[in-house]
């Protein structure tokens, strides 16, 4: 027992100091290997198993290159081990199960060659059958309600045992084999054929939510296994059609499976597999394939429409009380979390189909436009708002036609209590903007009146505020970049770039950061007249926004920028007067200084 203890409580101290443990790795793993290997006999199965644990965190916490020469000779003994017979109440066996995913996470694709060991005893405990019994509800005495190996489920009018033990050992091997495609990805193509009509028929395994849950995850992991086998060229002569037919047998079984899950937790895991599915599929599914995720994305919208109001009810019934409010709030954020899974699917479906998913988004805004009302929550709004950018980016022109019902939404949510609400938002003004060309046009007024508000208010560049700032920034910049010629007014004009100027640069949104000041580079390389200035008086300005830029290496700007913005800077000492290009120099810190005559030198 004391050995035992020790083991536990070293393989904890190596799982907590993960790569600091490695000085003590040459002393402790000779006695670990002793203990696996001499613990052979029946009153130390539990010291052999406990062994086997802590070699595999020990090993995933020092890392491959230390752990290399020693993980031969322990997989070696496990393999002994695997092969051999072990008696039912062996507790090497779920040690075991629990190693091999360690190891393979710390091996990565030096594990491969174990895996013909290890994967057929997984397949053979994911198969197994449950032993189940099943009476009349009101029956009694048939089944032990007291014995802790039973689990009880009442379904209808029928009670349900089922020995816990199995459901277990069967939860366990579904995590494993899902462990072992997240990590081995290409590497785990040969046991796709094997895995996936395990796993499939286990979407529906209504008697644990466990193994449910493993099932759910593994979906996404064998499709990204296939294309990155077949891309790679490692799919054992397999093409693309391989994955089309993986994608056919696995997309309908998930959308089968949402519309049956009763539990909201692993509902939600249903749809996030099914957006992963589709990102890896993307034109691979047919029309009806995306018929069917989208007739059930409007039950999912449906349904979650009237828990709402059954939740309003009671939160008005007179036994309402401070508990009830506590799991009303839970069950809120639960719909939360479903209604965002909702706006990933749509968006995955919109940027891999764009302009000919329209057809389906028409038969989706009755369901969508109400989410924008003010009596929805914060997140509706902006899951709703998302939804519309994700059209305006990727179907464009196509896209025009919804520029009346969904613009003016924008332009009032520009303004709205919740920082996330504005950031889409604004994000969604810039790219109404950017592509929306004489549509936008007559709204081009409104929507500089609307992001000055943002721009201009006292706590814009508060944390909370920061992301919305930005893109109410590279939103301002689009207008000067695509609409400057809508603007009647040349004194606004000669006023709104140097605004757009003093904002830069952000720092808040690092994807937008690099588009507003790539943005901000082709705009001096062509000498924009209204951002350098008369006499260039905003020259100070930009050369100060570009040594930030530059000197914050990748954060801000793309390589090709940062070189872009230091070719520019070589061009400008070169050509202006020495005082101008010295007095834009002064203004910079010491140590930009010093960088920038580094990488200009």
């Amino acid at each position: 027992m004391v050995q035992e203890g020790a083991l536990t409580a070293l393989a904890s101290v190596a799982d907590s100091s993960q790569e600091q443990f490695q000085k003590y790795y040459d002393a402790v793993m000779p006695y670990l290997k002793a203990i696996l290997v001499n613990a052979n006999d029946k009153a130390n199965r539990m010291l052999r198993a406990k062994s086997i644990e802590c070699i595999s965190l020990v090993g995933m916490a020092v890392g491959k290159d230390k752990f290399r020469d020693d993980a031969k000779q322990v997989m070696e003994v496990l393999m002994s081990l695997q092969g051999s017979e072990m008696e039912a109440d062996d507790p090497t066996t779920s040690y075991m199960l629990q190693a091999w995913a360690r190891l393979c996470k710390c091996l990565g694709q030096d594990f491969l060659p174990y895996m013909n060991v290890v994967v057929p005893s997984l397949l053979q405990s994911a198969q197994l059958k449950s032993d189940v019994t099943i009476t009349s509800a009101d029956s009694e005495g048939e089944i032990d309600e007291d014995d802790d190996s039973i689990e009880m489920i009442t379904v209808g009018d029928k009670r349900i045992g089922i020995k816990t033990s199995v459901l277990e050992e069967k939860a366990t091997a579904c995590n494993m084999l899902c462990c072992y495609a997240d990590e081995l990805k290409e590497g785990f193509f040969p046991w796709i054929d094997q895995v996936a009509p395990t796993l499939v028929p286990l979407l529906k395994f209504y008697f644990h939510e466990e193994v449910r849950k493993a099932a759910v995850s593994a979906m996404p992991e064998l499709l990204r296994s296939a294309k990155l086998a077949v891309e790679k060229g490692q799919s054992q002569g397999h093409s693309e059609s391989y994955i089309k037919q993986l994608s056919d047998y696995i997309i309908p079984a998930l959308v089968e499976a949402l519309h049956k899950e009763p539990e909201v937790e692993i509902f939600a895991s249903i749809l996030d597999a099914l957006n992963e599915c589709v990102q890896s599929s993307g034109p691979l599914l047919d029309e009806n394939q995306v018929r069917c995720i989208v007739d059930e994305i409007k039950q999912v919208i449906t349904a979650s429409s009237s828990r709402k109001q059954e939740r309003a009810e009671r939160a008005k019934a007179e036994n309402f009380d401070a508990e009830e409010g506590e799991l009303l709030k839970e069950e809120n954020e639960q719909e939360e979390e479903l209604f965002d899974l909702v706006g990933d699917c749509l968006g995955t479906l919109i940027k891999t189909f764009k302009a000919s998913f329209l057809p389906f988004f028409d038969e989706l805004s009755s369901y969508i436009t109400p989410m924008l009302g003010k009596d929805k929550t914060a997140e509706e709004r902006r899951i709703a708002i998302c939804i519309f950018d994700d059209i305006a980016e990727h179907c464009r022109e196509a896209a025009l036609k919804y520029y009346d019902t969904y613009v003016p939404f924008l332009l009032e949510a520009c303004n709205d209590e919740s920082s996330d609400v504005r950031q889409a938002a604004v994000y969604g003004v810039g790219l109404c903007a950017e592509y929306g060309g004489s549509v936008f046009k007559p709204l081009v007024g409104e929507a500089l009146s609307r992001l000055d508000m943002v721009i201009r208010n006292p706590s814009a560049q508060h944390s909370d505020n920061m992301m919305a700032y930005d893109n109410a920034v590279s939103a301002l910049g689009k207008i000067c970049q695509f609409h400057r010629d809508s603007i009647d007014a040349p004194q606004l004009i000669w006023q709104l770039v140097p605004a757009w100027l003093r904002c830069l640069p952000i720092k808040g949104d690092l994807i937008e950061a690099k588009v507003v000041h790539d943005q901000l580079c082709s705009m001096v390389e062509r000498s924009d007249r209204e951002l350098l200035g008369p006499n260039n008086q905003y020259l100070p300005k930009i050369v100060a926004v570009f040594a930030e830029v530059i000197c914050a290496g990748k954060d801000l700007a793309t390589e090709q920028t940062t070189g872009r913005m230091i070719n520019l800077l070589r061009q400008l000492q070169q050509t202006l007067p020495p005082s101008t290009f010295a007095s834009s120099w002064s203004s910079l810190q010491p140590q930009q200084q010093l960088a920038l005559q580094f990488m200009l030198s």
